[in-house]
């Protein structure tokens, strides 16, 4: 199985390479990244590029696959709502139309949220841009699956590029054993989520396409 991965140097992203490279049905993962990720494996080949609303220089590398795990994501804080649609919505489309042109079977998983808005019309910038980009996703002609996880804990060394996230990783640790037994439905690990992400392909479009915290530690056990 080829899979290609979206924001393999995030959190999430670098928990869902180590279940790619880790899975033995998994063949080759090509990784989309601006930056080199310095790590190597065998079957991890990384396309550089700069452009996320037009993926047309790199096309012949994005043809072929399996599988495309979206996991490219930014904070709202501090962003226009116009500069987040364009960093959510327009580069998780172009994505989408970039992988499917040339692999018609593929499926497609986007890492949404929590709390994102299915309606669009909510108080939430973030939560009606979320539900836009998963109602434009779920209406192409490809199998797409929204995961919408609650918190998200960091394992097996995953860290956010983001300093005030991994300061807050950081102050509250010890909490996700306390929220694990007190709010099981709202947890879940890296560790899972990129398990949860293969599990989804092998469905071969079957079963529930929004998928919350229950969902993903059930596929990622």
């Amino acid at each position: 199985m080829k899979v290609i991965v979206f924001g393999g140097s995030g959190m999430v992203g670098q928990g869902v390479l180590r279940a790619c490279l880790l899975d033995p049905g998994v063949t080759e993962v090509v990784a989309v990244v601006r930056r080199p990720l310095k790590r190597s494996a065998e079957k991890l080949r990384e396309v550089l590029h700069d452009d996320f609303t037009d993926f047309s220089a790199v096309a012949g590398e994005l043809t072929g696959a399996d599988a495309c795990f979206y996991c490219l994501g930014v904070s709202s804080a501090g962003r226009a709502e116009a500069e987040y649609q364009r960093l959510t919505y327009d580069y998780a489309l172009a994505a989408a139309r970039a992988v499917t042109a040339g692999s018609p079977e593929l499926t497609f998983t986007y890492v949404s949220g929590e709390g994102t808005d299915s309606s669009e019309r909510g108080r939430s910038a973030w939560a009606r841009i979320k539900g836009r980009t998963e109602n434009a996703l779920l209406s192409m002609d490809m199998r797409a699956y929204m995961f919408r996880p609650g918190w998200i804990q960091p394992v097996n060394g995953e860290t956010s590029r983001t300093r005030w996230y991994r300061v807050l990783y950081a102050l509250t640790s010890w909490l996700y054993p306390v929220l694990r037994r007190v709010v099981p439905r709202h947890v879940t690990t890296t560790d899972r989520l990129g398990r949860a992400m293969l599990a989804v392909v092998r469905l071969d479009g079957g079963g529930p396409h929004i998928l919350h915290s229950p969902d993903i530690n059930r596929l990622g056990a």
